[in-house]
Order: structure tokens, then sequence, then C-alpha cells
């Protein structure tokens, strides 16, 4: 009795082109599978024609130096080796044709001076984390719109997992070794890496490749994938143009930096911005008046770090109108922040909370552990969930801060509905802005529906990317914006 077929249920598809050559991405849901599928087309080598390209790979790095091997992303350097990699196959393999020359040199470049099949990883946008656990299992991928995916790449050997994070750290200036198992890497490129070897990661040697996005989230975005409405996004607009602060709270891959990049979009192009992160994550309009500062690990010899509490003393010291930080993880930043809220800054900076009274609690107890009392100088908490059953990114709650430093939920996501619902007036909100701005609450709903169709017409433009926006922004707040 022949065996039944495997029911496959494809999801997605597109292409992606690496080093000329177009590589066809597949993602489909296998019956039997718990988990979806992320298929490359990849390049099969017969056991002759391997053996073959072992050969011109010896003949190739032996004709090179390891100075050139060590900076191949250097302008020319990268296309100089494509052509020597081209001399040599028509050597090894004559009367080859062009397209599967190209593909072999393509194939060359990846397994012998980049990462292997991952560099087709890294070339996907769509990408937000790639996942090496080790050389029996396949490396797994986190999709933006798919979530956590099984591909059809698997690294040969743990010594090659640890060849490629010795090539990622000789990059940065890093090493790992079996005396220092443990490495994290910032690439020039915003792209972070985590590396581990083995026995301390016990199945194997892992590498995490967080990817830096080139594609900012913007506040079209999220309205278009309905992780925020019109609604929120108006009442932040409100809070972010006259200058109140701000924190976004959320579990882990909740969307949080994402929310903050998007929220940044509103800022006026006319005051300076510091913003402080442990990686560059953020990506904010370039109309902006903005100065982006990251920290620093120590050398191997344990100097030169620079902290995060370093950078937000630094950036006091540097006429910011508004001070973005990362993530809030200890009193002391915490304290500063604070201080720069009392002293008349702007402040916007994530924390890792469920929900408004969860982000009070963890503001006002051990690690962070700052006074109930100094809280009253935050004015909202935008909360960033991820359901847990779908998958879904959306604004859990809008949440004010009373006078007493306790939160008051303003705006609510109906998680059954899939919808944010209004459950209260947003009165210490109204009753700062009148206070600072002379705004009235008439004044203050008719910018609001202001706001509102501004945000409608960027969406019916389709007006995506993050600077396009800032421009918009920037007719706005001049009085030139008309649509």
């Amino acid at each position: 009795m022949a065996n039944k077929e495997k029911e496959v249920k494809i999801l997605g598809s597109y292409k992606l082109k690496l080093e000329g050559v177009i590589v066809d991405v597949s993602i489909y849901s296998e019956e039997g599978e718990p988990v979806p599928i992320y298929n490359i087309s990849i390049l099969n080598i017969s056991s002759t024609t391997q053996k073959i390209l072992d050969k011109l790979r010896e003949e190739f790095v032996s004709s090179i130096s390891t100075g050139l091997l060590e900076n191949i992303e250097t302008t020319g350097i990268k296309d100089q080796f494509k052509q020597e990699i081209r001399g040599l196959i028509k050597k090894y393999f004559p009367g080859i044709d062009t397209e599967t020359s190209e593909l072999l040199v393509s194939h060359v470049i990846q397994q012998n001076v980049g990462l292997g099949n991952i560099e087709i990883l890294l070339k996907d946008k769509n990408l937000e984390e790639i996942v090496v656990n080790n050389s029996k299992e396949p490396v797994w991928v986190y999709h933006r719109s798919f979530g956590w995916l099984k591909t059809n790449i698997f690294i040969q050997s743990e010594s090659r997992i640890r060849h490629y994070s010795t090539t990622i750290g000789r990059e940065v200036g890093k090493e790992i070794t079996l005396l220092n198992p443990l490495m994290d890497a910032h690439l020039d490129t915003g792209d972070r890496v985590n590396a581990t070897l083995a026995p301390i990661s016990n199945k194997g040697n892992t590498i995490t490749i967080r990817k830096f996005a080139e594609k900012p989230w913007s506040i079209t975005d999220f309205i278009n994938t309905k992780t925020m409405n019109y609604e929120v996004a108006s009442l932040v607009w409100l809070a972010i143009q006259n200058e109140l602060s701000m924190i976004i709270a959320g579990g882990t891959g909740s969307g949080k930096t994402s929310a903050l990049n998007a929220i940044a979009n509103f800022f006026p192009a006319n005051q300076r911005i510091i913003s402080i992160e442990d990686t560059r994550e953020l990506t904010l309009p370039n109309t902006l008046h903005w100065v982006p500062m990251e920290t620093r690990l120590a050398n191997p010899e344990g100097k030169g770090m620079i902290t995060m509490l370093d950078l937000v003393i630094n950036s006091l010291r540097m006429r910011p109108d508004r001070i973005i930080m990362g993530e809030v993880r200890k009193k002391a930043e915490a304290e500063v922040l604070f201080e720069a809220m009392h002293t008349g800054h702007s402040v916007y900076a994530t924390i890792h909370a469920n929900n408004a009274e969860e982000t009070i609690t963890r503001l006002t107890n051990p690690p962070i552990d700052v006074p109930k009392a100094v809280l009253s100088s935050l004015s909202l908490i935008l909360v960033q969930s991820r359901n847990r059953r779908t998958g879904k990114r959306r604004t859990l709650q809008v949440a004010e801060i009373d006078k007493d430093g306790s939160s008051k939920v303003l705006i609510q996501l109906d998680v059954v509905k899939d919808k944010l619902l209004k459950v209260a007036e947003a009165k210490r909100t109204m009753e700062t802005l009148y206070l600072y701005t002379g705004m009235t609450p008439a004044e203050m709903r008719t910018d609001l529906e202001e706001k509102t169709s501004v945000l409608k017409w960027l969406v019916s433009e389709n007006i995506t990317d993050v600077h396009q926006i800032g421009l918009v922004m920037s007719k706005y707040y001049s009085g030139k914006l008309r649509i």
C-alpha cells in the first residue's frame, strides 16, 4: 500500500536576490509538522562537483591574503573575489554556461568567505531573528508575518558553527573561545549577534542573530496592521506634540521598540532628540534633529565600557529637548530619567511589564525602585502585547498617571473582539495640557479630529516610509500641510 502524501498548505512565497542569484522562498505548513516550514531553494552540489570546488577553494584561498578575507565587505574587494572565482570556475569547469557559473560563484562566496546559507536568511527583510541551536537541528527564523519557522537549512558540524561565530567576532574585534564561551556582538549593519559554545549550551554551539529592521515600523504600519487604531494614535500624537512624557510597556516580543519607533514619527523637526540604546534599533525620520547613541561593552582587558547611565547623564549635557531611552532596567537610570522630566525634558522609554498596573509596580519596586511620588511627572503609559494564541501584536492599554502615581486605563483592548475601546476620559492629561498650553477640552477634541484626518490621509495614500512621514509632519507643524 502506497504511503499517503502529506498535505501541504502554502502560506506565502517570494524571491530574494543574493550575489546576483535569485533564491525562491516558500513558507508552508505540512501535515504532522507542528511548526510551519521556511523553505529556500538551495543549490544541490554532487559529491564529484564538491570535490572539484574544494580544490578550487584551496587555490583561491592560497592566492589571497587573510587581511582581504577579513575585509570582504569593503567596496571592491568582494567584486575582486567574484572575478577571481569566475576565472577559477572556467578553469575547473570548462564550457560551463553563465547561469550555472554565477550560481557556483555565489555558492563559493557564501560557503568560504561568508556564513554559508545563513547569508540568504540575512538578505530576507521579513526576518527578525535567525537562530542556530546546534548542528543536528535545522536553523530557525522569526518571520514578521508568520512567527517562528523551521528552515530547511542545516549547519553541517559544530566546528562550522564555531567558525561562523569566530568570523562574526573577528569583524568587530570580539573573540569567542572555550575560556570565553559567550559572545555578544553589535555589527556595523545594526544586527546584534549572540553566540555560545558547548558545553555552556548543552546541545551544541549556538548563534542568535537579531536583525536590524531596514524598514522600520511607522505609525501607518501600526494602523494598517490594526496594531493601533486612529483614536490611540491621535491621543499619543497630541501628547507628543505638547511634550508629555511617556513609557511604552510590554512583554518580550510585544513590539515595544517598534511602537517607540512608530510614535517617534510625531516628533517636531525643530527640537533636539537624543536616543540611548544598548543596540541600535530605532530609525527616526531624517527630517529630525536626532543624535543616536549606543552603549559599549568592555574590551577583553575590561576597559572602555560605556553604560546606559553614562549616556543618560551625558545626554543632559547635550541640550536635548527630548530623550529616548531604549529600556529602563536599573534604579540609577530611572532616577536620572525622572529628574530629566522634572527639569522640563520630554522622556520616552520602554520597560518590560504586561499592563499599566504592572508598569507602576515595576517602577516602584527593586531593582528600579523609584518613589511613587515622582511618577506624576510621567503622563502616559502605552502598553503593547502579543496575543499568545494568534501571535498578533496589539496595543493593549493606554493609561494616564494620576497625581498620586497610580495608573488609570483610558483605552483597553477587547481581546475577544480584537478592538480597542475607550473606558475612561483622559482627565489628568487634559488638565496637564490646559496647564501648559491653555487648550480647552473643546479645542483638544477639535485637534484630535484634525490629527485623525491626517492619519487617515496617510493610510489612504499608503505613506508608510518613516522619512516620508517625517516630511508630512514637518509640513503639518509649519501649517503648510494640505490634504
